[in-house]
C-alpha cells in the first residue's frame, strides 16, 4: 500500500503552532509522506514557528501583500492553492482552525473532489460576526469536511446540533496542548536567557497581556487600555507586561494610554517560546486570544478574558477563564480580585486541561490512516 499523501496547509502563526504536530508525526510516520504548504498570510511570525518546530516547507505561496482585503486574500489563495492540487494530487486536505487559509482550503479540497480534514473542527459562538470573519469561514469549513477532529465534547456537539454524521466527528483533544508541553519542557531549560531579558521583573507577581482582536478596536481598546492603567497604581508591586501588536489600531491607543506608567513595560511581540516562557512566569494572564484560553489552564494560570463572547466555553466551565468583554470595571474588579485573594486564584487553577493531554497528533495521524484514502 503507498503511504498517504496528505496536503497540510497552514498560513498563520497560530496555525502553524497547532499544526506543527501533526506535520511531525506525519514525518516520522513510514505510512505518511506529507506536502507541507504555507499560504504566507502572516510572513514573518510564521516563519518563526517554522522554524523553531523545524518544518520545512514543500510550498510556499507568500500570499501576504500590504493593505489586503479579505476578498482579494481569497481569491488568491483559492486560485493559488487550486493549482497545488492540481500539481500535487494529494490524497486529502488537511487544514486547521478558521482563518481564510482554512475556507480556501476546504473549498480547493471539495472543488476537486478530495476529502478535507479539519483540525479544531466544532468551535461556534452561534454569531456570524464574532469572531469576524472567523466564524464564518469555520461554518463554510465544516461543510466541506470528510473528518472533523474535535478537540473536546461541546464541540462535538455543536456538530451533532449542524446534523453533521457521528461517524465523522471524533474528538481528539487540542494540538496546542502537544505544542505547548513541547515547548514549555524546552524553554525551562533555556529560562536562564529569558530571565536575564526580562530581569526587571525581579522576583514580582506579573500579570502577562495580549490584545489585538479587530472587534475591540476603538472605544474597546480604550476601556483595555484605561483599565490597565488603573491596575498598575493600584498594585504598583505587580509587573505588567504588554507584547504590543504591532497593528496601528492597538499601537497607538497603548502607547499614548500606557507608555509612562513605571510598572507597565511595552515590549515587542514575542516569537512562540518566549511568549511561552512568558505565560509560564506570570501569575496570570489578560488577554483576548483563543489560543492563550487553551494553553494556560495546563501552566495553572488564571486568564481573563477580554471578549463577550468565546467559542471555548469548556475553559469557562471549568473555572481557568473568566470573561469580561472590555467594561473597565469588570477588568479592574476581576484582576484585583485574582491578584489579592489567593483562595480565589487557586480555585481557578485546574487539574486537568479540558483541551488534551499533548497526544491530539498522533490521534489525528491514526484516524487519517484508518479512512484509507490512499488505496
Amino acid at each position: 500500500m503507498p503511504p498517504l499523501k496528505p496536503l497540510l496547509i497552514f498560513g498563520t502563526r497560530p496555525e502553524a503552532i497547532k499544526m506543527a504536530p501533526i506535520v511531525r508525526h506525519c514525518q516520522q510516520s513510514p505510512d505518511v509522506s506529507p506536502i507541507v504548504c504555507l499560504t504566507g498570510q502572516h510572513k514573518e511570525m510564521l516563519a518563526q514557528v517554522t522554524e523553531y518546530f523545524e518544518i520545512e516547507a514543500d510550498i510556499d505561496l507568500k500570499l501576504m501583500q500590504p493593505n489586503q482585503t479579505l476578498a482579494s486574500l481569497t481569491a488568491r489563495c483559492l486560485e493559488k492553492l487550486d493549482a497545488v492540487l492540481q500539481a500535487t494530487e494529494p490524497h486529502c486536505v488537511v487544514a486547521q482552525g478558521d482563518t481564510t487559509t482554512v475556507l480556501s482550503a476546504a473549498l480547493c479540497a471539495f472543488y476537486r473532489r478530495l476529502p478535507f480534514v479539519h483540525v479544531e473542527a466544532g468551535l461556534r459562538t452561534g454569531d456570524l460576526y464574532a469572531p469576524w470573519p472567523e466564524e464564518m469561514n469555520r461554518r463554510v469549513a465544516s461543510i466541506t469536511t470528510s473528518l472533523h477532529c474535535v478537540p473536546t465534547q461541546k464541540s462535538a456537539e455543536n456538530l451533532y446540533r449542524e446534523n453533521y454524521p457521528q461517524t465523522q466527528v471524533h474528538i481528539t483533544g487540542n494540538t496546542v496542548i502537544d505544542s505547548l508541553l513541547y515547548t514549555v519542557e524546552r524553554e525551562r531549560q533555556n529560562g536562564e536567557v529569558w530571565s536575564q531579558k526580562y530581569d526587571f521583573l525581579g522576583t514580582n507577581p506579573m500579570v502577562l497581556i495580549t490584545g489585538h482582536r479587530r472587534e475591540n478596536f476603538g472605544s474597546g481598546f480604550l476601556e483595555i487600555c484605561q483599565a490597565i492603567s488603573e491596575l498598575s497604581q493600584r498594585f504598583p508591586e505587580t509587573s505588567f507586561v504588554y507584547p504590543v501588536h504591532l497593528n496601528p489600531n492597538v499601537q497607538k491607543p497603548v502607547h499614548d494610554l500606557l507608555a509612562n506608567l513605571k510598572n507597565v513595560y511595552l515590549v515587542s511581540p514575542a516569537p512562540y517560546p518566549e511568549f511561552v516562557w512568558l505565560m509560564d512566569r506570570s501569575t496570570l494572564i489578560l488577554t483576548d486570544s483563543g489560543g492563550v484560553q487553551e494553553e494556560a489552564p495546563s501552566l495553572k494560570k488564571p486568564v481573563i478574558v477580554m471578549r463577550e463572547t468565546t467559542e471555548r466555553p469548556e475553559a469557562v466551565e471549568a473555572g481557568a477563564v473568566e470573561l469580561v468583554g472590555t467594561s473597565r470595571e469588570k477588568i479592574v474588579s476581576s484582576i484585583s480580585l485574582l491578584l489579592s485573594n489567593s483562595i480565589e486564584y487557586s480555585k481557578r487553577q485546574v487539574d486537568k486541561n479540558p483541551y488534551g493531554d499533548g497526544k491530539s497528533a498522533k490521534r489525528i495521524v491514526d484516524l487519517m490512516l484508518a479512512q484509507k484514502w490512499h488505496h
